[in-house]
């Protein structure tokens, strides 16, 4: 990827006379001779004092380059080959580490400078002595010049290296042989389209939809620009749900609208989850070679986010500037374990696609940074400063701010056809970890998985921890000490633990976090926790225990669930999430999330369809329900990649 030059501090370009441009009158063939005398002086005067200024300057010596490691905020590329750089591509040391000049450098500098300053003189004096014609001339070549770029810019990129397509099996159908189940399935398409042909009546190209309002919503997680995070989002649940023509639409509002030349802050985690992972798993599903380069392209306005002296990447990066930052929130800074712990499958498959391995590489050096660090109770925290590579206050969560972290470790495993066994093993670490320090069992005989804060178990469990269930099933086979049992049963626990969480309220609606103290069990206690906004995870391990057990239970609960939505979140222009599930009279937050087209329905789908639908010797679901091929990676590439 072309980068962008340094900048100055200051944030402005010195402005320079290039080739072929003038700022000399046109209704003149010559200048007078005096003209030319004085302009000459002037530049000459100018010079001499940049010139002259520059060993007025306090020694550079007895000065670092940079103070307070502002290059890091401040500029979007720093990957200067003077600064430390390891052949890895990483930044050495911390920023404000930056390297002197000695007095040999200093004098080769001083060379460097006179120099250019006596071409700048040269070319004043040439530029003087041409005509009228001559700079026509000139202007009119830099013109040409500046077409063919443009031309060449218009053309696209560079097609990608051909690469073998993964076996992809199971992409559609899936029809279950039982009448009842299929007539389930059947309403759970309808209500894909109902939410879907909302988006396209009153949100089209927006990121979201307000379903009341029926107008475009978007949140700060996609910066201030359209970007379509509901078309991209649910394509590939449009395909295989079969809705044809709902896809068509989709796609050519992609190839024609698509557009991630922006100036826009957007969240990395979310962009790669939905976006990279959306258009990378439509790709594999439909073979539409728009979806890969799409993806591609995203990918390469990410790299820049990786520019942080240890590796870590900031939370947000400009897809137009390429200047990252992190949330203000994130303790002191940091960046957040489940943010950049949940970028391996995607840019493991745009190695594999393009060939780059950046990519696999960016990811990988996360990976080690983090097997060097110590961990509190063998756990990890959630907050990590990019800056000095320390851990950010102790707090370790399977809930928001950890969760697809250990999720992405098994799925690594799984993804490499199980050969990336360093993968494995740091994911059983860290479990045995979890189930150590976090999991409890309370006084009712509910399994929970609990915070861990300072030292101290907060007994509350959130929503998006009930995920877990269908981890533990996940990654049952191939457990270490023949655990596999195990692991499978406290899937099922967790999932029950769950299925409470929904059944105690009155709308039989999950609330975002739940607590098991005070003679309260799977309740939510605070007014902010009591909400439900068509989230995923409850189903989601539903639909990994069905697949795992068949036990008719697991499609029973999905069912009370997609009742619940379809008869409380529905409205007339698409689905609302609800304020408060023990309420029995709702209140509606008036936003319809992308991820209930992404994950939602596609998980309630799969659940009450046959096995050979995407199966899981073939595929792997990303953090945001995209399924992508399993990578048979020991004959291809093997310079790109290199596991354990």
């Amino acid at each position: 990827m072309t980068t962008p030059a340094l900048l100055p501090l200051s944030g402005r370009r010195i402005p320079t006379l290039s080739p072929g441009t003038s700022s000399f009158p046109h209704h003149r063939a010559t200048l007078r001779l005096s003209e030319k005398f004085i302009l000459l002086l002037i530049l000459s005067a100018f010079i001499t004092l940049c010139f002259g200024a520059f060993f007025f300057l306090p020694d550079n010596s007895k000065h670092k380059r940079f103070d307070l490691g502002l290059e890091d905020v401040l500029i979007p590329h720093i990957d200067s080959p003077k600064e430390g750089k390891h052949p890895s591509g990483q930044f050495s040391g911390s920023s404000s580490s930056s390297s002197f000049l000695n007095t040999d450098e200093e004098e080769s500098l001083r060379d460097k400078i006179r120099a250019d300053h006596e071409r700048a003189l040269q070319e004043a004096k040439e530029k003087l002595r041409k005509s009228r014609e001559e700079l026509q001339a000139e202007i009119q070549t830099e013109k040409n010049k500046l077409m063919e770029d443009l031309k060449k810019k218009d053309a696209g990129p560079k097609p990608l290296p051909p690469v073998p397509m993964p076996r992809v099996v199971g992409v559609s159908d899936g029809e279950p042989p039982e009448p009842d189940v299929k007539e389930k399935r059947d309403k759970i398409r309808e209500m894909m389209k109902h939410a879907w042909d909302s988006y396209r009546q009153y949100g089209w190209g927006h990121n979201e939809l307000k379903p009341l309002a029926k107008k475009g919503h978007s949140t700060n997680i996609f910066g201030n620009s359209q970007l379509g995070a509901t078309i991209v989002d649910a394509l590939d649940t449009l395909y295989i749900m079969g809705l044809h023509e709902e896809f068509k639409d989709g796609q050519e509002w992609i190839e024609q609208n698509l557009d991630f030349g922006v100036n826009a802050e957007v969240s990395v985690f979310e962009v790669n989850i939905r976006f990279i992972g959306g258009l990378l798993a439509t790709y594999y599903l439909s073979g539409q070679e728009v979806f890969k380069m799409k993806a591609v392209q995203l990918a390469e306005k990410l790299l820049p986010a990786f520019n942080t002296p240890t590796g870590i990447p900031w939370a947000m990066v400009n897809l137009k500037s390429g200047v990252g930052r992190n949330w203000g929130w994130a303790s002191a800074g940091s960046s957040i374990l489940a943010e950049f712990g949940t970028l391996h499958m995607e840019f493991v498959h745009l190695t594999y696609l393009t060939g780059n391995p950046a990519y696999y590489q960016k990811v990988m050096h996360i990976r080690k940074l983090l097997a060097k660090m110590d961990r509190p109770n063998g756990l990890y925290p959630n907050y990590l400063n990019p800056r000095t590579g320390r851990w950010g206050q102790h707090h370790t969560s399977v809930g928001g701010l950890g969760d697809s972290f250990y999720e992405y470790l098994l799925k690594a495993w799984l993804m490499s056809d199980k050969t990336d066994t360093e993968a494995r093993k740091t994911y059983d670490d860290a479990i045995e970890a979890i189930e150590r320090h976090l999991i409890r069992k309370s006084n009712g005989g509910l399994t929970f998985i609990g915070e861990w804060k300072n030292g101290h178990l907060e007994r509350k469990m959130g929503h998006l921890a009930c995920f877990a269930g269908g981890m533990f099933a996940l990654g049952a086979d191939g457990s270490p000490d023949d655990k596999a049992g195990h692991y499978l049963q406290l899937g099922a626990e967790i999932a029950h633990t769950c299925h409470e969480s929904y059944d105690r309220t009155v709308l039989k609606l999950g609330p975002e976090a739940f607590k098991f103290d005070s003679g309260l069990e799977a309740v939510a206690v605070r007014q902010n926790e009591k909400y439900y906004i068509l989230r995923p995870e409850v189903i989601e391990t539903y639909w990994y225990m069905w697949r795992f057990t068949h036990d008719p239970k697991y499609r029973q609960w999905g069912w009370e669930a997609a009742q619940a939505i379809d008869k409380y979140c529905r409205v007339s222009g698409g689905f609302s999430g609800v304020k408060d599930v023990y309420s029995s009279n709702p209140t509606y937050d008036d936003v319809q999330q992308s991820f209930f087209l992404a994950e939602t329905l596609k998980y309630l789908y799969l659940l009450f369809s046959s096995d050979d639908l995407l199966p899981f010797e073939s595929w792997v679901f990303n953090t945001e329900a995209h399924p992508l091929p399993v990578l048979h990676l020991g004959s291809v590439n093997k310079e790109s990649f290199s596991f354990g």
